[in-house]
């Protein structure tokens, strides 16, 4: 762990140009500003039910998204406000979904454990651990059958590798070799039990050789990383040579939900990740390039009024009726 850099390589910062570096900013930025502002929405009781979020981990989901097509589709988990907004999804959508509105992007059906939009190629997360695994190597399987073209690229925890659903996806995606990039952010605690009490293996990615496929492990903070491991293996499926598994090494700086306060989180471990923000390691790099700070800091001043506004509007959206109750159901 004490081996991650807390900079992002110059030599890979020059590989991009401005706009695309500052476009990851700003999303980066836009998650951050996003978690924030709904944390403090649920701790004053102004929103309704219970959050998962992620804060520190901003980078893989705006990363991995990166280096994804738009008709490429991901599938995500409880914590999923970060994968939806690196995958197009816009504040308003998601804040409406929050607040129950019908509006929202799952017609305030989903809430802040299923955020998605088909329309933009999400499937709408998926609360149960390991559950969009399977569902993910499913979706490949009609893309390589369809030849298409597309690729599924699919988040979870550490959590989910202990879950039968994660070897059988897996596996199924191994042997038919289908377009599937599994994502795992190692935040390392599922829940609070530190990922090494469940396995004895220090990289998870060293667990699908057993499967034959490729596994790699990245630094998940470094959202350069993540954009080039995620584009190799999005390649490869391309090809017909995947599936690949990602490990991405990441930490998140808030509890498992909303009423953890992250006591089982070691201080000195707690410190080396807090050094690591993604953001600012993006923006020293940014800085580096020639970027005003200032600059940066207007952006971020512009995000947040823009979170303002769009809280407002949530907070007088229409709500779902009885009658909705039978709408989006299949039997």
């Amino acid at each position: 762990m004490t081996d991650l850099p807390n900079d992002i390589d110059d030599a890979r910062l020059q590989r991009y140009d401005l706009d695309t570096l500052r476009e990851m900013y700003r999303r980066m930025v836009v998650i951050r500003e996003f978690e924030e502002g709904v944390r403090f929405l649920f701790l004053e009781g102004t929103m309704p039910g219970t959050i998962h979020q992620c804060q520190g981990q901003e980078a893989c989901a705006v990363g991995a998204c990166f280096a994804l097509r738009e008709d490429d589709w991901i599938t995500s988990t409880f914590r999923g406000h970060g994968h939806a907004i690196a995958k197009g999804l816009g504040i308003e959508q998601l804040l409406f979904e929050l607040f129950g509105a019908s509006t929202g992007c799952c017609a305030g059906k989903g809430g802040s454990m299923h955020v998605g939009d088909m329309s933009r190629h999400m499937v709408p997360g998926i609360a149960i651990v390991a559950g969009g695994i399977p569902l993910a190597a499913g979706m490949a399987l009609a893309f390589k059958m369809r030849k298409t073209g597309q690729v599924v690229a699919s988040f979870f925890g550490d959590g989910a590798i202990a879950e039968g659903a994660f070897h059988e996806g897996v596996n199924l995606a191994a042997i038919w070799k289908l377009p599937a990039v599994f994502i795992c952010e190692n935040n390392h605690y599922g829940a609070s039990t530190r990922v090494d009490k469940v396995m004895r293996l220090e990289r998870i990615s060293d667990r699908v050789s057993s499967y034959g496929i490729r596994g790699v492990t990245a630094d998940g903070n470094d959202v350069l990383a993540v954009h080039e491991v995620v584009g190799e293996a999005v390649d490869q499926c391309r090809r017909g040579e995947g599936p690949v598994l990602i490990e991405l090494l990441t930490y998140r700086r808030v509890g498992h939900s909303r009423r953890d306060a992250c006591h089982y989180q070691p201080k000195d471990e707690r410190d080396f990740w807090m050094n690591r923000d993604p953001i600012e390691m993006l923006g020293r790099g940014l800085v580096r390039r020639g970027v005003e700070q200032g600059d940066l800091d207007a952006m971020r001043s512009t995000i947040q009024t823009d979170f303002q506004a769009a809280v407002e509007k949530a907070q007088s959206e229409p709500q779902p009726t009885v009658a909705d109750l039978e709408t989006h159901v299949y039997a």
